[in-house]
């Protein structure tokens, strides 16, 4: 029996574009007031906004970087569109390099974007959902945090530990009507992989092509959704088959 929604928000890290923009828009659509997280863009978190309010929905926009530990409690505040009770941690960064060659803060730097930030917003977002007996983490991991990928090896690291901090949490908060759950995304059309795809990329591909945000988006929308309320602790994969 799927959990009878109480009165809170969305937020959306990263959600100035890309998948983050898609899923701020969808999450809209199902009647969430957005809270549109960026961290440099303001432009493009604006025009996520507007388009969400031309479309009869809720949205405002939230600056800070998520790596920042107080930038992200704050965006976690209650406020007047209530508690955070859909999380979405979106935002992600990719400093790509061989083994031997990755520093040790571009290390970090990814760690912290990726793995920590998710840990810490999700922390600050469980005291309401937890009170609320209501709510729903959906993390952005990757398709590399379950199989290889040369030259990502701390972005693969971070994501893996996404995968395995989602199923932890998960299983300690079931019985409150909590969900969380993540979404490993292939190659998606966004800023953060347009100079990798195309050519033979795309050939690897069972699909024959790369995914859109859109597509990214709307397993996110179902897995917030009130009829996923039985579906927690997994990995959804969205890769045009290339990890089957």
């Amino acid at each position: 029996m799927a959990a009878e929604r109480p009165q809170g928000c969305a937020l959306v890290t990263g959600a100035s574009r890309g998948i983050g923009a898609a899923t701020a828009t969808a999450l809209a659509a199902d009647g969430w007031p957005v809270r549109v997280n960026y961290r440099n863009d303001e432009e493009g978190a604006r025009e996520v906004a507007a388009k969400i309010e031309a479309a009869g929905g809720s949205a405002s926009v939230v600056q800070g970087d998520v790596a920042d530990g107080e930038a992200v409690a704050s965006m976690l505040e209650p406020g007047e569109d209530g508690p955070v009770l859909v999380l979405v941690n979106n935002a992600g960064l990719r400093l790509d390099g061989l083994s031997p060659q990755i520093e040790d803060e571009q290390w970090q730097r990814v760690i912290d974007v990726n793995l920590t930030a998710t840990f810490r917003a999700t922390r600050a977002a469980l005291p309401a959902m937890l009170r609320a007996r209501f709510g729903r983490v959906v993390n952005v991991a990757s398709i590399v945090g379950l199989h290889a990928n040369a030259g990502q090896a701390n972005y693969a690291a971070s994501k893996a530990g996404v995968i395995g901090f989602t199923k932890t949490v998960a299983v300690e908060v079931a019985r409150r009507g909590i969900t969380v759950n993540a979404v490993a995304p292939g190659f998606i059309e966004t800023k953060l992989t347009e100079e990798i795809l195309g050519g033979e990329l795309e050939k690897a591909i069972p699909a024959r092509r790369v995914g859109t945000p859109e597509e990214a988006a709307a397993c996110i929308r179902f897995l917030a959704s009130e009829e996923a309320s039985y579906v927690t602790g997994t990995t959804l994969t969205v890769d045009g088959g290339l990890s089957a």
